[in-house]
């Protein structure tokens, strides 16, 4: 019976210490990763929206208008 308590008395130290590490472990992601993150997507993003503008600005948009004006000229 000795034996036994222990046994269990083994087993709970080591599953409170294993439960202290895994809680008190600092490592993973930090705020400088996060940061770089948040920067490259807001980058990217704004070379995409710079490359939509400009192909809406310059190819989509002119013929659009154009189109409009055509379907619309009731006299020719």
């Amino acid at each position: 019976m000795k034996f036994l308590f222990c046994k269990l008395k083994n087993k709970t130290v080591t599953a409170v210490a294993r439960t202290r590490y895994i809680l008190s472990d600092v490592s993973g992601e930090g705020y400088i990763d996060t940061a770089i993150k948040i920067l490259l997507a807001v980058v990217l993003g704004a070379l995409l929206l710079a490359g939509l503008y400009a192909l809406f600005g310059e190819t989509v948009l002119p013929t659009l208008t154009q189109r409009i004006k055509e379907m619309f000229n009731y006299g020719g």
